[in-house]
């Protein structure tokens, strides 16, 4: 097949709507549809290249299989060993084990399955993960295994006419398939082979079903296809079902581009979008970790350097390793010449070895390795939270037998209730845990308005009924309830947007608290736990670069913490409970005079940049009358 401009252009269209999507979301909301114009294009050329050799009977599956290997492994283990080298400096055990885990799953073409269970292409934690953007190469690989597996039984069933009904019918049944997968399961069919192969089918429909050389048609199809892209970029955003039936409109109009094959066209061959096409697959490969590495250490206006060292490492990668001639295999028992093959293996011994050491945190001195391994959650935790319904009367209850205490909240009640555990374990006492994850108090919302009211209600009337408990400690994230998150406009304080909300919750609080006041002894109540500017993790990696002591690092200041918990604090001081409502400030725990902190003495004081560790829960509980701990 001669050179396709069009296609080296429809490259470039891709590969920069994708890094635009990355860096400036806001500015092309459908970018990651570039993705699905990559897919088109492969399906077009993988068939061209296994249908011309089925017909001219000279197809070699292995010779098909390390053709693709060439093109693909070594420039994606380059950088899978590069990131390894740079993470071994820079990144903490935890976050460098999941790095050698991605690492040799994306040279094993694999990580699509990773990250699906993972989950989350488009969430915050999408930006510690420094290879997520291969995922779309392991659909790929998977689609290069499988597919010349189907043309030859097509093939065999009736020539090259059996090989375009079935590409046909299939391109059809996948694409409903995709339409509702995507909606009933959204984050199998956004990673996996199934939802996406209709679309690489297409592209190979537009292959085997040419547009007959009409200049006034092909000219028309070449400048709606490109419009229905541009229109995709612009129009789509991330809140579609993807790829739904919506995805529908940038495959469409790569196969009118593709069909209508003009290679005089200016909206593709052009010189910028052909060297942009010629680089794409490596700018592709490189594009994410600079991304990750900006959002890692908060770059400002990164995105002006950020491209353009995509494009340069996009080049560099082009010229000296995607130029490489490879020889060509044909045999099978010549396979370990095949040099790529080897450059995968060692990615995967590599990455294999990280996972095996989690993280090799040996790597750092003893004071950062105290750090990191007091960055723990409660090992209740996964036992004794949820996160759906559960009847209160299963709540857990643990040390000691003898249960005085109720600790009720959200997530963040979690490590006091086992930190308050361990105090009353050694008198053989004993807490009943209730904890619902993202549940701000409810009890006099009406019932269903929330995912958790049923609970609140039911877990409230529980404590109270029930003889044994005494005293009870109550925690909530109160201004994420109010107000919502915090950090992603951190220094700045989010505002409460809907006071009518916002005085249903303190209603429901108030209420919650005169009740189980009438029933026992003691309620105690936390006042707002203070919040970090980012997560200690990423904080102790801040400190790793710059070779600082892990033994005191500060946090948020105290004027910070006044002003994003304004609203609760006042309501708390205006409050009146009755006199066995006693107040906890975490403030004396965590914080000195002006700052909060989020490591005292080498120790870690939260496992997020909201949840209190292990450690710093026990500074807390250590509010508490000793008498009663």
């Amino acid at each position: 097949m001669n050179f396709r401009y069009d296609i080296n252009g429809l490259r470039a269209i891709a590969v920069i709507a994708v890094v635009l999507f990355h860096f400036k979301p806001a500015w092309l909301p459908g970018g990651f549809a570039g993705v699905d114009v990559f897919f088109v294009i492969s399906g077009f050329l993988m068939t061209s290249i296994v249908v011309r050799a089925i017909d001219e009977k000279r197809f070699g599956l292995l010779k098909f299989y390390l053709a693709r290997a060439n093109r693909i492994v070594p420039a994606l283990a380059i950088l899978c060993l590069t990131l390894l080298v740079l993470g071994w400096f820079i990144l903490l055990p935890e976050e460098y084990a999941a790095l050698g885990k991605h690492a040799w799953g994306s040279v094993a073409f694999i990580s699509n399955f990773m990250y699906w269970q993972e989950a989350g292409y488009f969430d915050a934690a999408s930006h510690q993960k420094w290879l997520l953007h291969t995922w779309s190469l392991a659909v790929e690989w998977q689609f290069y295994l499988l597919y010349p597996l189907v043309l030859l039984g097509l093939s065999r069933l009736g020539a090259i006419a059996g090989i375009k009904r079935g590409v046909l019918l299939l391109t059809g049944g996948l694409f409903i398939y995709s339409a509702l997968t995507s909606v009933l399961w959204p984050s199998a069919s956004y990673y996996l082979l199934a939802a996406r192969a209709w679309e690489l089918l297409l592209g190979g429909l537009a292959f085997l079903y040419p547009l007959s050389q009409n200049q006034k048609y092909s000219r028309i199809f070449n400048v709606s296809g490109i419009g229905l892209i541009v229109a995709a970029y612009v129009l789509v955003d991330e809140s579609i079902s993807w790829p739904g039936y919506m995805a529908l409109v940038p495959v469409a109009g790569t196969y009118l581009v593709l069909v209508a094959a003009r290679q005089d066209s200016i909206l593709t061959n052009n010189r910028a979008f052909q060297a942009l096409g010629r680089w794409s697959y490596s700018i592709y490969l490189w594009h994410w970790p600079v991304v990750v590495l900006g959002y890692r250490y908060d770059i400002t206006y990164w995105w002006i350097p950020g491209m353009l060292v995509c494009v340069l490492l996009g080049f560099i990668s082009y010229r000296f390793i995607e130029n490489i001639k490879w020889r060509r295999l044909e045999h099978l028992f010549d396979l370990w010449q095949a040099k790529p093959l080897w450059l995968g293996l060692l990615v995967i011994i590599m990455g294999s070895t990280v996972v095996i050491y989690q993280g090799v945190i040996e790597r750092f001195s003893a004071p950062m390795q105290q750090a990191l391994n007091s960055v723990t959650a409660s090992p209740k935790r996964e036992q004794c939270h949820i996160d759906e319904y559960q009847n209160p009367t299963e709540a857990c209850e643990y040390f000691g037998k003898d249960i005085r205490w109720a600790v009720f909240g959200d997530s963040h009640t979690v490590e006091l209730a086992y930190a308050l555990a361990l105090q009353l374990k050694q008198k053989d006492q004993g807490i009943k845990h209730f904890s619902f994850s993202g549940c701000s108090p409810s009890l006099l919302h009406a019932a269903g308005s929330s995912r958790c009211t049923r609970w609140y209600k039911e877990s409230v009337k529980a404590i109270a009924e029930d003889n044994r408990i005494e005293h009870v400690l109550i925690n909530h994230r109160y201004s994420w309830s109010l107000a919502g998150e915090h950090g992603e406009v951190y220094p700045k304080v989010p505002a409460i947007k809907n006071n009518a909300r916002a005085q249903r919750i303190v209603k429901s609080l108030d209420a919650t608290i005169h009740t189980l006041a009438a029933a026992k002894q003691t309620v105690f109540i936390t006042l707002p736990i203070p919040e970090l500017p980012k997560p200690v993790m990423s904080m102790l990696a801040d400190i790793q670069i710059t070779d600082e002591s892990p033994e005191h690092l500060p946090g948020a200041t105290i004027a910070y913490y006044q002003k994003r918990n304004a609203f609760i604090l006042q309501h708390f001081k205006q409050a009146q409970y009755p006199p066995n409502v006693k107040f906890l400030n975490p403030v004396k725990a965590l914080c000195n005079k002006q700052k909060c902190m989020a490591v005292i003495a080498g120790q870690a004081l939260y496992f997020d940049d909201n949840h209190p560790s292990v450690t710093g829960a026990q500074r807390i509980i250590e509010l508490l009358p000793e008498k009663l701990r």
